[in-house]
């Protein structure tokens, strides 16, 4: 399934938009609770982060916590 045909959906449901946040607030509650790295959590969404400073200095992508992070989400939701 993708992005496309849910989408579609979920507007016919009286759902658009606020799905997307919702989903996005369980996620992100749910893995800091399960104790991963605010910075890994945030670079998954694409979020920049809000310190002009660091968003300039800091490239790192926490690729091998994003990769775990995710497993482990898969797992949870199995």
């Amino acid at each position: 399934m993708t992005s496309h045909s849910l989408r579609p959906l979920l507007k016919s449901l009286g759902w658009s938009g606020t799905y997307t946040h919702a989903t996005r607030t369980t996620g992100i509650t749910r893995l800091n609770e399960m104790g991963y790295r605010p910075d890994a959590i945030e670079a998954q969404l694409t979020h920049a982060d809000t310190n002009n400073v660091r968003r300039i200095y800091n490239y790192a992508t926490y690729l091998d916590q994003r990769k775990e992070m995710m497993q482990d989400w898969d797992d949870k939701l199995e």
